[in-house]
């Protein structure tokens, strides 16, 4: 496998891949996502525009097959910042990690590890930043398209240095994969203190 690290707009000439693979990867419990391209481009236009993003691509035999993303918070839009300025959190001083998406063949190789490792060490180097965050959809446990092999990833977060913070919520819109319109779902986030 081959990884790169890109930032700001480096990402740009990736743009297809990567919303190619977030729209397949993210069809899969718990986000279940309906996505297009559009959207998709548009959205991480964000992360080409931000000078200190980071993107971590991984490809294998030159397709891409993974991919890690995060920016200053200050850089994302208010949808993700409002939940921390209303708690009285400063986000100049948060490092967003948006998502991790890998392939299902390439999973279980470490790359979630190495997505984290890398995304804090470059919000370190950066040098201004106190938490790493991030935000996972909230399914209730008896949705209807709940895997029964489907094993959060809690455990995981918390193995990071990962603490969830329920108070720190919102909600974001997209559409489901058996829904005709979007509808509003729970996020929650979860943070990690820098200097831990």
């Amino acid at each position: 496998m081959d990884i790169r690290l890109l930032r700001g707009a480096e990402i740009e000439p990736h743009i297809d891949d990567l919303a190619r693979l977030r729209i397949q990867v993210f069809r899969e419990f718990p986000y279940l996502y309906d996505g297009n391209l559009d959207y998709e481009a548009e959205y991480l236009a964000t992360y080409v525009r931000s000078a200190d993003s980071l993107c971590v691509l991984v490809r294998d035999e030159g397709r891409v097959v993974g991919a890690s993303t995060a920016l200053p918070l200050q850089d994302e839009t208010e949808e993700f910042q409002q939940p921390f300025v209303a708690a009285g959190w400063n986000p100049a001083r948060i490092f967003y990690c948006a998502e991790s998406v890998v392939l299902p063949a390439w999973r279980g190789r470490g790359l979630g590890v190495r997505f984290f490792a890398e995304r804090e060490a470059h919000a370190r180097r950066l040098g201004r930043f106190d938490w790493c965050a991030f935000c996972a959809v909230q399914r209730a446990a008896d949705h209807p398209r709940w895997p029964a092999d489907y094993q959060p990833l809690d455990a995981f977060w918390a193995r990071r240095g990962y603490r969830h913070h329920p108070e720190l919520h919102t909600q974001y819109h997209w559409r489901d994969l058996d829904e005709a319109e979007e509808s509003a779902k729970p996020m929650s986030f979860w943070l990690k203190e820098l200097a831990s």
